[in-house]
């Protein structure tokens, strides 16, 4: 097949573009500029995407011996990724960058030009498999990246190759280094790529200024503290609240109002939700037939639980939890995987989060 390899200057995609050429297939390299001012966006382990990453990229495809090019996304990933990511923080939400990038450049932008260019699939370096056109986790837990690719619908995932996901990342570096890669012991970048130094809040008070309101103690419908913007919360923070209430228990942010610019603030035994309204799902493969039971993961990193699915309002879905969870937040993506562990991790699809409450139907937020 002829195969893109999105190679992004880390070790992972270079692998994965390898492990192609490995298999015979016919691969070009390409490497995505994403930001106007590419030396930005790198601060030593953290970003990507820079000038240096693509030298690291092209450096990789000359040792494979492949054609290598850079495709210029810049104004692309402004538009869907950054531009949409502070969006979300000034309504409230908390947003997930990197699936909206895996929805909206690699496998939107770059699917779409690569396959008007002829070619077959598209290969990255993430870590998740594809089993007869099923996505699911990878076997390195630790690294797993299906929650951010459960956004892909079943065309995209017939057009994309994921290589690592049936290995560890030890062994992804122990293959660079068997093959001679200098990026085989490269740090793995961490955080936002277009946030290097990590300060989220500092960044978004750049892009939105200042937005004073109150912080107010749900126990009570107290004013406890006051803030400089919303969007330096996400409901489910602990720390960094700025704020001491007097009887000195920890206190989580419940809710965030973003238009009377009020962070509700509240003990942890009234931070848990039992169910989760969604907006509209997309689905990896055939729409499921509802009610039905899975597992369903609420944040990058949480642990998946399980979860009865049915259908909501507006075409969205009700996801009533087994067990309560805490740091629910407007904007995330629920990805929901198959009920039983065992059988593979698979994806069945994944829906934004709008509103957390209890089973009782208290809406919090």
């Amino acid at each position: 097949m002829r195969v893109l390899a999105a190679m992004s200057g880390g070790v992972d995609s270079a692998v994965a573009a390898a492990l192609a050429v490995q298999a015979g297939h016919d691969v070009t390299g390409v490497h995505l500029a994403l930001s106007p001012d590419r030396q930005t966006l790198r601060s030593g382990a953290r970003g990507c995407c820079s000038v240096e990453d693509a030298h690291d990229a092209r450096r990789v495809a000359d040792e494979l011996g492949i054609p290598f090019y850079v495709w210029d996304l810049a104004e692309r990933f402004t538009e869907d990724v950054v531009d949409d990511f502070v969006a979300e923080y000034a309504a409230g939400r908390t947003p997930n960058p990197c699936l909206r990038c895996n929805e909206k450049i690699k496998f939107s932008a770059v699917l779409d030009r690569a396959q008007a260019l002829g070619f077959d699939a598209v290969v990255t370096g993430h870590h998740a498999r594809l089993a007869d056109g099923q996505l699911r986790r990878s076997v390195d837990a630790a690294k797993d990246q299906s929650y951010v690719l459960g956004v892909l619908r079943p065309d995209q995932l017939a057009s994309a190759m994921f290589p690592l996901g049936s290995m560890t990342k030890d062994r992804v570096r122990e293959i660079a280094a068997e093959r001679g890669f200098a990026v085989a012991t490269k740090p793995d970048s961490h955080d936002i790529c277009f946030i290097p130094d990590g300060d989220t809040r500092g960044f978004l008070a750049r892009k939105l200024g200042s937005r004073p309101g109150p912080v107010v103690d749900a126990a009570t419908g107290a004013t406890v503290g006051e803030h400089d913007g919303t969007y330096g919360f996400t409901v489910g923070q602990r720390k960094g609240l700025g704020v001491t209430v007097g009887d000195q228990r920890p206190r989580y942010v419940l809710g965030i109002e973003p238009v009377s610019r009020t962070v509700t603030i509240g003990t942890q035994d009234l931070a848990g939700i039992g169910e989760v309204r969604t907006g509209v799902p997309t689905w990896t493969g055939p729409a499921p037939e509802m009610p039905f039971a899975a597992q369903v993961q609420l944040r990058a990193h949480a642990a998946p639980v399980a979860c009865e699915v049915a259908p909501g309002e507006d075409g969205g879905l009700r996801i009533t939890l087994a067990e309560e969870q805490r740091g629910v937040a407007p904007g995330q993506s629920a990805v929901l995987y198959e009920p039983d562990a065992q059988r593979g991790d698979r994806v069945l699809g994944q829906a934004a989060v709008e509103t957390a409450c209890e089973r009782e139907e208290t809406v919090r937020h």
